[in-house]
């Protein structure tokens, strides 16, 4: 896979993650909300997805930990996805 359809598909993991952490309404993520809503955009701009993978990083910990309070409310397929692009920063 180019690794312009692996940013694509990080960016677009990134942002269900980011819907997700807006519908669950938490204070305690708003920061790493913010943080990803600045590297979606910043990426858009750039194309360089260096804070995608930091801040998806950051959310895919924040849902893990709302999982194991509430596991019916973050899917377990989002979770693999962002795990999955996540990872491919290291390849």
């Amino acid at each position: 896979m180019s690794d312009l359809a692996v940013n694509g598909k990080l960016e677009k993991v990134c942002k269900e993650a980011y819907e997700k952490l807006e519908k669950i309404n938490d204070d305690s993520f708003n920061e790493v909300k913010d943080k990803l809503a600045w590297c979606i955009g910043s990426y858009n701009y750039d194309k360089n997805p260096e804070g995608l993978y930091e801040v998806g990083a950051e959310a895919l910990d924040a849902l893990k930990t709302y999982k194991k309070e509430k596991p019916r409310l973050v899917s377990k397929k989002l979770i693999d996805n962002l795990e999955k692009v996540v990872s491919q920063r290291d390849n």
